[in-house]
C-alpha cells in the first residue's frame, strides 16, 4: 500500500527516505504531515533543547582508573568506570 518516498530536509537540504514502514506508523498515529527534517536534523533539534549533563570525575572502585559519571558520587557507594561496569553486568 505504501511506497518509500524521497523527501528533502528543510533544515540541511539533504535527501532522505520516508520509508513505507514509517508512513504506516504515521498513519496509525494519525499524523497527517510528512516529516520535514532528516533523522540527523530531528535528533539535533531534540538535543538542542536539552541542557548539557553535568559530569563528575571519580575513581573506579574496581580498577582504580579515573571515570567520568553523570551523577555526583557518594562516599558510601562504589563507582565503576564504564569498562568495569560492563564487565560486572556481563556485557563483555
Amino acid at each position: 500500500m505504501y511506497e518509500d518516498k524521497t523527501l528533502v530536509c528543510k533544515e540541511c537540504g539533504a535527501e532522505f527516505v520516508f520509508t513505507a514502514g514509517e508512513q504506516e506508523f504515521y498513519a496509525e498515529k494519525g499524523f497527517v504531515n510528512e516529516p520535514q527534517r532528516c533523522k540527523a536534523c530531528r535528533d539535533a533539534r531534540k538535543n538542542a533543547a536539552r541542557p548539557e549533563r553535568e559530569m563528575h570525575t571519580a575513581i573506579c572502585a574496581n580498577c582504580g582508573k579515573e571515570a567520568t559519571v553523570p551523577f555526583k558520587p557518594r562516599e558510601d557507594r562504589p563507582v565503576y568506570c564504564s569498562e568495569c561496569f560492563a564487565n560486572m553486568r556481563g556485557e563483555n
